[in-house]
């Protein structure tokens, strides 16, 4: 057993054995998080930083938890900041190249220790989406991307009328609690998954009408 998480287990069972009553949930979840923090380092690329808990995670977890929605004016403030956070496209250019985004959305390498930091993350996007009618194996945590961009009218995603769709769809992949305080998708832009040109190119797989997307 490492040290630093013998320390911590040790930490805790003095801790409940001189508590007279059982401990509230609060002082259950710091040391909860104390020993968690104990038990991991940093290796290669993986910081223990990523175990760092922002509102919208803690918020929404302690909602799951309890088994409950999450307070609706918790829920706005979460999304407003979030939104708030959004790094819109450097250049003004939110189209990229849909061949580029598929390869990006097929790709769920990157994140691990084990990883080269010098090389680009994918998106993981099928893991959780379907996004070509060809596939045969997808996840089904998020909806069907196929005709993303048709079913929404997306003729030209360049187009002035397009922008409104076109905007949400660069928020949604660059920070999706923006629109959901407890969206299970990733901030692929806000978490520095991925970077602006990918989103970019990600952004053009689901909207331009030569993509497999909508077809």
């Amino acid at each position: 057993m490492p040290k630093t998480y013998a320390y911590a287990a040790a930490s805790a069972c003095l801790f409940l054995s001189a508590c007279a009553s059982v401990p509230s949930s609060a002082e259950l979840d710091k040391l909860t998080a104390a020993i968690i923090k104990a038990s991991f380092r940093d290796e290669g690329l993986v910081k223990v930083d990523r175990l760092t808990q922002d509102d919208a995670n803690r918020e929404c977890s302690a909602a799951d938890v309890a088994g409950k929605t999450i307070d609706e004016a918790v829920r706005a403030s979460i999304e407003a900041a979030n939104m708030k956070a959004i790094k819109w496209p450097s250049d003004g250019k939110f189209v990229g190249d849909w061949r580029e985004g598929e390869k990006i959305a097929q790709s769920g390498r990157g994140l691990t220790w084990t990883d080269d930091a010098t090389q680009a993350n994918g998106g993981n996007c099928y893991n959780c989406h379907q996004i070509d009618q060809k596939e045969i194996s997808y996840g089904t945590i998020g909806p069907s991307l196929h005709n993303y961009g048709k079913l929404r009218g997306i003729t030209d995603p360049n187009s002035a009328t397009a922008k409104p769709i076109v905007e949400y769809t660069w928020g949604k992949i660059w920070n999706a609690k923006a629109y959901n305080a407890c969206s299970n998708m990733p901030r692929a832009g806000h978490a520095g998954i991925l970077n602006e040109a990918q989103v970019r190119h990600v952004v053009g797989l689901l909207l331009d009408p030569k993509s497999p997307v909508n077809q």
